[in-house]
């Protein structure tokens, strides 16, 4: 993806690690931030709470679509390490924590391009989410989660997930996530 510009330096204040990519700074502020919920509000109970804790920000990046030059993409990478919470009866990661991933990790590529284009974002909701599962990770490796944004605009927006096991360099899981704005709740007299 293309140079964004020079205000693109951060480290994560929760982590510590550097994350690289093109956007700015404020932008992976902001998803550092979002993916670290549990460790700055203590008293919002979230699902997936130590699992959020766990993941690793490594990239937030902007550029043209490759189909669609015209057009840009938001590209978040997380990296998380296998642990307890996060396996099955098999001891390998559950086929549910990696839909959760497909679920919080697009959106999350979602929230960048949003950031980008208007500084700012809007919650919204799961309409559909569509994951194939291709192999296990087991506890201790670490698995990095590559997320791109396919379309945003008007009521829906569409994420794209693969989920890649880094100790055996294979594909674990891929998903589509498909997003809404969420009705105005109806009033009843």
């Amino acid at each position: 993806m293309p140079p964004l510009g020079s205000d693109t330096a951060f480290t994560s204040p929760y982590t510590r690690n550097t994350v690289g990519g093109n956007a700015l700074t404020r932008i992976k502020r902001a998803i550092d931030d979002v993916i670290h919920t549990p460790s700055h509000n203590q008293q919002q109970k979230l699902f997936a709470s130590s699992i959020m804790d766990s993941m690793v920000l490594v990239d937030v990046s902007i550029g043209s679509m490759a189909e669609e030059p015209s057009r840009l993409e938001g590209k978040v990478v997380i990296q998380i390490v296998v642990n307890e919470d996060m396996l099955n009866l098999a001891n390998t990661v559950h086929g549910g924590c990696l839909a959760y991933f497909v679920d919080f990790c697009s959106s999350m590529a979602l929230v960048a391009l949003d950031l980008h284009n208007s500084d700012d974002y809007a919650v919204s909701v799961s309409q559909a989410l569509n994951v194939v599962f291709h192999s296990p990770a087991a506890l201790g490796e670490t698995i990095r989660i590559v997320n791109t944004s396919v379309s945003s605009g008007g009521r829906s927006a569409t994420g794209r997930t693969e989920i890649w096991n880094e100790n055996h360099k294979r594909i674990m899981a891929s998903g589509t996530h498909i997003k809404m704005m969420p009705s105005n709740p109806k009033t009843k007299l």
